[in-house]
């Protein structure tokens, strides 16, 4: 049958009640129409579902709609039916179901009412439901969510790789529709390859939400971290929002200090019973819930368009898994606030997770985390970074400050020299390897991993002309000039080798002939930053740069008398609390994160007398403190650690007690040492760290600058330090030196 505009239109009208479509929406729907294979690259709140929505309703026979999530294919089926007169009109199949409720589906089916089929790909591949599809008369294939079939999609599930061997097994020449939020060109190779799709129909639309407003904020500690959010959501009052967490653990803990704290939040994860999940999804989307803390299994199968903020206390996996994720927020096209918290002892954890994966699995997933380490450090327009990742280009000139860099922009630096060196570096190097071992060369470090590897000629790079040419600057600067060399379409990485770079014409006419490029500087992450931060682009931190300065001279005149480190003294997010709510007592001061009894005892009387005399001349009305509560559990457990440590328990014995794992529990006494408490932990560390390690560690702090844990990590790493022996000499030397 052909279908003309009008009838298109006209039906458009009647089954769904909209006067125009949006986008390519029509032309996409004239294509499934049409019957052809049609691939369709829409970012979340586009319009998806519509494109196969409206031809299964114009077209003969049943639509079978391949669906990753039960949530998912609920929400839509219910979504179809409020259109409709009949219920019939869309159903699905999968395990909620028993088998008279599947019987009654298939005979909808065979009546011809049913025009759409919601369908896991693990559903499809029984035998028994391939036989039934065989005698039903199909229209057509759609595939939502279509990224799952890339192993480089964020979903991955086998047996999405099997659909195309499927839909053979139920008709030949069954047209088929694969839709997805998210798809790098590899992703969409992958996609059309795996099913098949000769010559296909391809629509990709802008993956661009200009109405969301993208933010990365240090993570200095989990408290830190947990402190912002409560602040920032009761800017929010009454708006919904969803905050991403890693662990299950992390989900259930999070939502209770919210809970506490006057905020209607719960947690949401795939450990959770059925009915559980449901309930909660149903109280978010009924109001009853302002906060979901959830994991990833969260979000796919929601649609509620007015979530207003999406946050990341842990940084996410992948580019895809954060664009995914970001983009429930603001699906109504109202303006919603993304922000990520972002550490290096995050990636570090992540690792962790990996080691046991085979190779290919570990490779795969370590380039993912670069780009997402790229993402968060990156100092130029976010946007533009996201939208070059999917393949799209961008003017971020076009951003309007919807994001934290172009809002506060950072001063650029000439670089012409250094990009030549750069691309030069790539070429005499055969454009074959990543940006890993490209900054590695570049700044002379031979490492354990160029040697395993005897990369050539890499393995004889001692030898090659431009070996340590860029030594005089960091790993950090040649990092960024290597993502900007990709942003400015001077290099381009390999779809099938993914990571490796590659000159572009005009990578290699840079070469020949350099020209001017000023570029924003990655940030370091491993140091806090002063500046301003901003929720939303709206709601500023009531942070007072100005106090912050002062502090800080206070703190290294102090420190100077007392001939130790400035952050002994105080730590960088302590003064910044100080600048925050300007405590002008003990009292007061003791309320700031990281102050102890003791600390105040020793340190703080310069600093309240220098914050009195300042409110006092600047006339400032004091904030009201913003004093984070916590449920009862944490400050027990708190107490518990103490007094193990001081009975000398192992280590292990204490994690089970408080139901922490050994890592959790060495973070954790960090913190409670960062707050002033001393804790004597040398019956335990004399066994696990050797004495020229400890003087070696206890040698960097007194000569380093900064009390960063990830820094810390990072450069004793260099050493051949493990993360351990780092975390537990520094609980020994903040004890005994700072504290």
């Amino acid at each position: 049958m052909v279908f003309t505009d009008h009838d298109i239109t006209s039906a458009l009208k009647q089954y769904f009640g909209f006067e125009s479509f949006k986008g390519d929406q029509k032309k996409i729907v004239r294509s499934v129409l049409e019957q052809k294979n049609t691939f369709v690259i829409m970012p979340t709140g586009g319009g998806k579902s519509l494109c196969y929505q409206l031809p299964a309703m114009m077209m003969e026979g049943t639509a079978i709609i391949i669906s990753p999530l039960i949530a998912l294919m609920k929400n839509q089926v219910d979504s179809i039916r409020g259109y409709s007169q009949e219920d019939n009109i869309a159903s699905f199949l999968n395990s909620s179901l028993n088998k008279t409720q599947m019987t009654d589906v298939k005979s909808e089916i065979v009546s011809g009412k049913t025009k759409m089929l919601f369908i896991a790909p693990e559903t499809l591949t029984k035998d028994e439901n391939i036989e039934f599809f065989q005698k039903t008369n199909i229209s057509f294939v759609a595939v939502d969510e279509a990224h799952c079939i890339s192993e480089w999609g964020h979903d991955f599930r086998p047996e999405y790789r099997r659909i195309r061997t499927m839909i053979s097994a139920i008709g030949e020449d069954i047209p088929i529709i694969a839709l997805t939020a998210t798809a790098t060109p590899k992703v969409q190779t992958d996609i059309v390859k795996s099913l098949e799709m000769i010559d296909p129909n391809i629509f990709i639309s802008s993956f661009n939400r200009d109405n969301l407003f993208y933010e990365i904020r240090p993570k200095v500690n989990k408290d830190n971290a947990i402190k912002s959010i409560i602040q920032f959501i009761k800017t929010s009052k009454g708006k919904s929002g969803i905050i991403y967490v890693q662990s299950r653990k992390s989900t259930e803990e999070i939502a209770k200090v919210l809970n506490v704290n006057g905020i209607i939040a719960a947690a949401y994860h795939a450990g959770l019973d059925a009915k559980t999940r449901t309930t909660v999804q149903d109280d978010f989307l009924m109001e009853e819930v302002e906060v979901i803390v959830a994991t990833i299994a969260f979000g796919m199968g929601i649609d509620k368009p007015d979530v207003r903020f999406v946050i990341h206390f842990d940084i996410p996996k992948s580019i895809e898994n954060y664009y995914q994720e970001t983009g429930r927020g603001g699906r109504d096209g109202l303006k919603g606030d993304c922000l990520a918290f972002y550490s290096y002892k995050d990636i570090l954890k992540l690792e962790k997770f990996l080691r046991d994966k085979p190779v290919a699995e570990r490779e795969l997933s370590a380039q993912l985390m670069d780009e997402v380490i790229a993402y968060a450090e990156n100092n130029s327009c976010r946007r533009k970074f996201l939208l070059h990742y999917f393949g799209e280009e961008y003017d971020d000139g076009n951003c309007g400050n919807m994001c934290d860099n172009c809002k506060y922009p950072k001063k650029k630096q000439e670089v012409k020299d250094e990009m030549r060196l750069a691309l030069k570096v790539v070429e005499l190097l055969n454009e074959n390897y990543t940006i890993k071992i490209l900054v590695e060369f570049v700044t002379g470090k031979s490492s354990k991993e160029m040697k395993s590897q005897r990369l050539e000629p890499i393995f004889l790079c001692d030898k090659l002309e431009l070996f340590g040419a860029g030594a005089g600057k960091d790993e950090l600067f040649w990092h960024t000039i290597f993502r900007q060399a990709v942003l400015n379409d001077l290099l381009f990485k390999e779809i099938e080798q993914y990571g490796i770079l590659k000159l572009t014409d005009g990578g290699k006419n840079f070469i020949k002939h350099p020209e001017s490029l000023l570029i924003p500087l990655n940030r370091d992450f491993t140091v806090k930053d002063d500046g301003e931060y901003d929720f939303g682009g709206g709601q500023s931190a009531a942070l007072d740069n100005i106090l912050v300065e002062m502090l800080k001279d206070l703190r290294k005149s102090e420190a100077r008398k007392l001939k130790v480190q400035p952050w002994v003294i105080f730590s960088e997010p302590s003064l910044q609390d100080m600048a925050t709510y300007y405590p002008i007592s003990m009292e007061d001061m003791l309320q700031i994160s990281g102050v102890s009894q003791g600390k105040a005892q020793k340190f703080a009387k310069p600093f309240i007398e220098l914050i009195s005399k300042y409110v006092e001349e600047n006339d400032i009305d004091r904030p009201t403190e913003v004093v984070v509560k916590q449920v009862a559990n944490k400050s027990r457990n708190k107490v518990t650690i103490i007094q193990s440590i001081d009975r000398k328990m192992p280590f292990d014995d204490i994690a089970r007690n408080v139901e922490m794992t050994h890592d959790e529990l060495l973070y954790e006494l960090n913190n409670i040492v960062d707050g002033g408490t001393k804790i004597n932990i040398n019956y335990y560390i004399k066994d696990k760290v050797d004495d020229d390690i400890i003087e070696e560690i206890f040698d960097y702090f007194k000569g380093s600058n900064t009390d960063s844990i990830d820094t810390a990590i990072r450069k004793l790493h260099e050493e051949d330090i493990g993360e351990e022996e780092v975390l537990l000499t520094r609980i020994k030397f903040v004890s005994e030196i700072a504290n």
